[in-house]
């Protein structure tokens, strides 16, 4: 008994521990957002300080950051659902026609740096005058978003028996119906797994954006970038914007992360 009590107290200290450890930067970052530019660079005190709201009131505005958060909703959102759009029949297609050749090549894609991508996809939009858009963005941020969702999905929809689908087609279903009516309405926790990750790339996504995003098109990341200069770094203002960054994406994690377990856990096993 003695035994077992020790080894719960152990693991509890190493969870707390591991936690402690990635927790760390979190916490820094949102202590480091109330301070002044003056107690972040002091090392006398972490916790004991003056709190000031002047890092968040510079933010939204000197840096009319509303429009970054804007630009980064448009294109997050619109990525993650032109790749559900095309990414969800295209895993069906494969899981059920078995075309593992297919998929292997997907995951090739997905494997592949986005960097090489960034010249050609720069001097392709020039050509059609999309650069400094939305719609350059979604497509870009697809690149690696589709071929992510084809692959989380493919292995969901494996797992689902074909018993279901052939019960549909019994009762008068087309295969067309069968997807959308039978296959799509129990595919829901796979579905949200491969859109919130998907959406968090997108949001996150540094690269892309700063190639082919302009003035009126800048997203958050690059926003976050132009607090550093040669010189300086404003870092209040900076863990103040890496707080608003953090928050939407933390919150939709938060409400959708039982679904993001079951989703991962039934692509996970095949039946």
């Amino acid at each position: 008994m003695r035994k077992k009590w020790g080894f719960r107290l152990f693991q509890t200290a190493m969870t707390a521990l591991v936690l402690l450890v990635f927790a760390f930067p979190f916490i820094w970052m949102l202590v480091a957002s109330f301070k002044t530019q003056s107690q972040i660079m002091s090392t006398d005190s972490f916790f004991v300080f003056d709190p000031t709201s002047v890092n968040y009131t510079s933010v939204f505005k000197e840096y009319n950051f509303l429009k970054y958060i804007s630009n980064s909703f448009i294109v997050a959102l619109g990525s993650t659902l032109f790749s559900l759009l095309l990414g969800l029949p295209a895993a069906y297609a494969i899981a059920r026609h078995h075309l593992h050749k297919l998929g292997l090549l997907i995951l090739v894609a997905r494997i592949i740096p986005g960097i090489t991508f960034l010249i050609p996809w720069f001097i392709l939009f020039s050509q059609i005058k999309l650069v400094d858009t939305h719609l350059a963005l979604i497509l870009s941020h697809m690149l690696v978003g589709l071929p992510f969702i084809i692959w989380i999905m493919i292995s969901f929809f494996e797992a689902l028996p074909k018993e279901i689908e052939e019960s549909g087609l019994i009762d008068g279903c087309n295969h067309h119906q069968v997807f959308l009516r039978i296959i799509m309405p129990i595919s829901g926790p796979g579905v949200i797994t491969a859109s919130l990750l998907s959406f968090i790339f997108s949001w996150n996504n540094f690269m892309f954006s700063i190639i082919l995003a302009g003035d009126k098109t800048k997203t958050l990341p690059i926003a976050v970038f132009n607090f550093m200069s040669y010189s300086e770094i404003n870092w209040g203002a900076l863990m103040a914007a890496a707080c608003i960054i953090t928050l939407p994406v933390l919150i939709i994690a938060l409400l959708a992360q039982r679904y993001v377990v079951s989703g991962l856990a039934a692509g996970a096993v095949k039946g």
